[in-house]
């Protein structure tokens, strides 16, 4: 498909460089009737039924942005996916100084040896620690690799607030250098309003990579590549989701990253199974979703692979008049902007 379908006009005056306070009295747009009704994040439970069932992403965000030096030249690295304890890829600038074999210093005995460059312009780094040593040296100079339309100085890029806001009261497995979005929004309200409600929350695992922020540069869908993401799904919550699905529950998707997991792991409609490892799922318009009935998600960039994501699952010209909506009654858009609750294209 082409690239300029999914491409709408939005100001600057839109994007949020600042989340909710508190978080849950971000907006909702609730798409899953036949108009657009106005909601606050509270609203959730009341549009769920008993016996839905929602997973989110309990990825953790890390501080995976670095300032180094290769001899003389200030190298900055975003560490976007692990490929051992001691191993990332990393998109780095000026990457095309760096050659294999170099050495980029990060802190006192802290420091990382280019072991490739690949297609792409990624770099590996092979670090001189692993594991757990490791991700103490990037909570101890690391930055929070904030979305490039998020300004912050280097100092303010560190501050406590950006720590814990662009964090998911639910994270918990280390790992993602961009936040699932729509998983911002909760808090303990909410998850007591949904056991009131008789909905259940589970969680997956999906380490979210900074190319969900990079743009699209192909004139068509078919020649754009995505990089892949790690994740698992557990059996334990394939079986919650089959019993779910059992006795007439819908399964809600927090976050693209969620659903992209999901429909990684299904192999059939209504078949899915435990998932371990890497997945680059692409999806647009025209793609049979086979596990996701509902999607809480945030408003996103315009051309972007999660618009054309959306676009699959409630309809492009549905999702284009939505964003029109928004933009009408001055939603706060992208990571720490306002959601709205999808419901799948019916065909």
């Amino acid at each position: 498909m082409k690239v300029d379908l999914f491409d709408f006009d939005l100001p600057k005056r839109f994007i949020a460089d600042r989340p909710a306070s508190p978080r849950d009295s971000a907006r909702l747009l609730d798409l899953t009737g036949d108009g657009f009704a106005d909601r606050i994040m509270r609203d959730l439970p009341d549009c769920l039924r008993p016996g839905d069932l929602l997973i989110g992403n309990n990825t953790k965000v890390i501080p995976a942005r670095l300032d180094g030096l290769r001899d003389a030249v200030k190298i900055e690295a975003t560490l976007h996916m692990r490929t051992a304890d001691d191993e990332w890829l990393a998109f780095a600038r000026p990457g095309k100084r760096l050659k294999v074999g170099q050495r980029v210093d990060f802190a006192d005995g802290f420091w990382a040896e280019v072991s490739e460059k690949l297609e792409g312009g990624d770099i590996r780094f092979q670090f001189n620690c692993r594991g757990e040593e490791l991700f103490q040296w990037l909570e101890k100079i690391g930055r929070m690799p904030l979305p490039p339309y998020i300004r912050r100085s280097r100092d303010d890029a560190k501050n406590k607030q950006d720590l814990e806001s662009y964090q998911t009261v639910f994270a918990k497995e280390q790992g993602a250098v961009a936040a699932p979005t729509a998983g911002l929004h909760f808090t303990e309200k909410i998850f007591q309003g949904l056991e009131k409600r008789g909905v259940a929350f589970e969680t997956v695992t999906l380490h979210v990579g900074a190319g969900t922020f990079l743009p699209v540069k192909v004139d068509d869908t078919d020649d754009h590549q995505m990089h892949a993401e790690w994740g698992t799904l557990t059996p334990g919550i394939v079986e919650k989701i089959n019993a779910t699905r059992a006795a007439g529950g819908r399964v809600v998707a927090v976050g693209t990253t969620s659903l992209r997991l999901l429909e990684s792991a299904a192999k059939a409609p209504g078949v899915i199974e435990p998932f371990t490892g890497e997945t680059d799922i692409f999806i647009t318009p025209g793609y049979p979703f086979k596990i996701v009935d509902l999607l809480l998600t945030n408003f996103h960039l315009p051309r972007s692979t999660l618009f054309m994501l959306v676009s699959a699952f409630a309809g492009r010209e549905r999702m284009l008049a939505a964003y029109e909506h928004a933009k009408n009654k001055n939603y706060r858009f992208y990571s720490y902007g306002d959601g709205c609750l999808l419901e799948k294209l019916k065909i």
